[in-house]
């Protein structure tokens, strides 16, 4: 298939226009990773048309890529410096990884399903994102011998935090979560200062997959 790339990146200067800027996306960094990232290469060629409208589409084995907006409010509120080391907790189609690593030093992130990261760790490699560190194993648990994090996200809804993944953060550190039932979550973001106290912050409701794992809903 030959990929227009000129429509693709009049598409995505759209996206980051209208939906991002538009709803109060304002953090540089942010939205000029959003303005390189090919978001069409995330999804199958099918959906590629539609890969920079304003909602999720599937990716398989019952998983999905985040509406555009939900990845830049996440990323916004981690508050991201570029000498972070950033944990994701899911890595799915790989875009949020990606929006990652144009910001900050290195991204770690874990993926359960391995047919999903065998073929994102593929994409990685091609579009040169050799500071992306993939693991494939159960992402509740966190990634302990490269602890602690700077920041931590996790792009499933979970119904509780699990302690383990704060016990990763440093001092300092910031982690956005959704938290709630199956069907329906709250985006939370919780900061653990310098003394180690978490504050908490309700960033609204959202709806994500299940986040599947020891300390998250079981299969």
């Amino acid at each position: 298939m030959a990929i227009n790339t000129k429509k693709f990146e009049k598409l995505r200067d759209e996206m980051v226009t209208n939906q991002l800027e538009a709803r109060g996306i304002s953090d540089p960094f942010v939205l000029g990773a959003f303005r390189k990232v090919p978001r069409h290469l995330f999804v199958s060629e099918a959906l590629m048309d539609q890969a920079y409208s304003d909602f999720p589409l599937p990716i398989g084995e019952h998983q999905t890529i985040s509406q555009p907006f939900i990845v830049a409010e996440m990323t916004q509120a981690l508050d991201l410096k570029k000498d972070d080391r950033v944990l994701e907790i899911g890595t799915g189609s790989g875009y949020q990884a990606a929006i990652l690593a144009e910001i900050v030093y290195r991204v770690y992130t874990i993926e359960r399903i391995h047919s999903l990261l065998v073929k994102t760790r593929r994409l990685f490699d091609r579009l040169h994102y050799h500071n992306i560190v993939t693991k494939y194993s159960d992402g509740t648990t966190g990634w302990k011998q490269e602890s602690p994090f700077d920041a931590i996200i996790v792009t499933a809804g979970s119904p509780e935090v699990p302690q383990v993944l704060l016990n990763q953060l440093i001092n300092g550190g910031r982690m956005i979560i959704p938290v709630g039932n199956q069907y329906a979550q709250d985006l939370i973001k919780l900061h653990k200062d310098h003394r180690g106290a978490i504050h908490r912050t309700n960033l609204g409701g959202c709806r994500f997959v299940k986040l599947i794992g020891e300390q998250g809903w079981k299969e």
